[in-house]
């Protein structure tokens, strides 16, 4: 148990709730974004009208990849350090936000290098110069509501989360209408992505009855929206639910934390690309199957939300759920060369070892089952339990 429970200080959420930058007031604001949907959509010169409105001095860093680096990050910082803002934005997907975070981060603290800020809980106190809003376009991290940024560093292939109660935003505004600009594969990795962080959040030792319900509703509705989200953008009712259910279910792992499901996907994702949310999905099940030695009456409780009686009733649901986003069962299946795996499997091992989120994994894995677990997902075989 926490002790403590960290959410926005506000929270706007609902179609058409973009609308409500209308009640910001300051002098100056930086949108960080990413790499054009904002801007073709029409959201980045909508904010830029609004807070213009109130006479804030509004002004665009754009540009930021997916899985932003820590380049992108210091780029950013630089910019935002010469504008010098009482606001900073972050208008997008998770890695505009993500990288908004970072460089708010440098930008109250100049001097600060990129390795201070890994250590969890080791950033100090922020809003000396700027306070933050964050507006997702896509349902999958729940950055909005979240003490996480995660930023890949390109050369040793490998991604931090950077973990602090400074980190979650002032405002967030969650409004799905921003969602239909999501193509099919990125609604399904993001949706399977908010999944993982409800159903991890709900087995660490952190969990409590504030997290543990953020984290029921979520599984629930995400079952049920996700298909019908993925079959059809425009059906708003079902982004605005997967909306609320990515912010719900980055509440609940804000405060709780995560697992291994996330250590492993951030080796796999930054050594070999895969978008996190997929990453994510092919290993869920069998960490489930690896944890309900010690978590099994949880799980049960989760299985019962969506129909099955058991953990391996709930792993075999998420496998359905994939298959019915099109995401494939295994890391061979998702185009990974053997000989290439097998040549980074140990570091990925090793380095899923020392991520931030293995601490709070309900069992404590040793490097044998990360990389039986790996290896496992790789194949797409049922986990052995050793």
């Amino acid at each position: 148990m926490a002790g403590n429970f960290i959410v926005p200080g506000k929270v706007f959420h609902g179609i058409g709730s973009f609308s409500q930058l209308s009640t910001i007031q300051g002098k100056k604001a930086v949108i960080v974004t990413g790499q054009g949907s904002m801007i073709r959509a029409g959201y980045v010169e909508k904010a830029k009208i609004i807070l213009n409105k109130n006479n804030i001095d509004v002004t665009i860093f754009d540009g930021v990849e997916a899985d932003p680096s820590f380049e992108t990050v210091m780029k950013g910082f630089n910019f935002i350090k010469n504008f010098k803002p009482d606001w900073i934005i972050g208008l997008g997907g998770c890695s505009a936000i993500d990288a908004a975070k970072a460089m708010w981060v440098f930008y109250e603290y100049p001097d600060t290098k990129f390795e201070d800020i890994i250590p969890p809980f080791s950033i100090k106190p922020l809003r000396n110069k700027a306070r933050f809003i964050a507006i997702p376009s896509t349902s999958g991290t729940g950055t909005e509501a979240t003490c996480v940024s995660v930023i890949t560093d390109r050369e040793k292939g490998t991604k931090y989360p950077i973990v602090s109660y400074e980190l979650c935003p002032d405002i967030a505004i969650v409004d799905g209408e921003l969602c239909q600009t999501m193509p099919s594969h990125v609604t399904a990795n993001t949706g399977l992505d908010a999944l993982t962080h409800a159903l991890e959040a709900y087995v660490t030792p952190l969990a409590d009855a504030y997290t543990d319900c953020l984290a029921e509703r979520a599984v629930s509705d995400i079952f049920h929206a996700l298909p019908a989200a993925f079959a059809n953008g425009n059906n708003l009712e079902a982004r605005q639910t997967m909306h609320d259910a990515s912010c719900l279910a980055g509440m609940s792992f804000s405060n709780a934390l995560l697992g291994i499901v996330h250590s492993l996907a951030h080796q796999v994702g930054g050594m070999f690309g895969v978008p996190h949310g997929r990453a994510n999905a092919i290993l869920l099940p069998n960490i489930i199957r690896f944890n309900a030695a010690i978590v099994e009456e949880k799980y049960t409780k989760l299985a019962s939300l969506v129909g099955e009686s058991s953990s391996e009733g709930l792993a075999k649901k998420i496998e359905k759920l994939r298959h019915a986003v099109n995401v494939e069962s295994s890391f061979l299946e998702y185009g990974i060369k053997q000989h290439i795996w097998e040549e980074k499997l140990h570091i990925m091992a090793e380095h899923a070892m020392q991520d931030a989120c293995t601490a709070c994994n309900p069992r404590t894995p040793t490097l044998d089952d990360m990389i039986n677990i790996l290896q496992s997902c790789f194949q797409g075989s049922t986990l052995i339990i050793k």
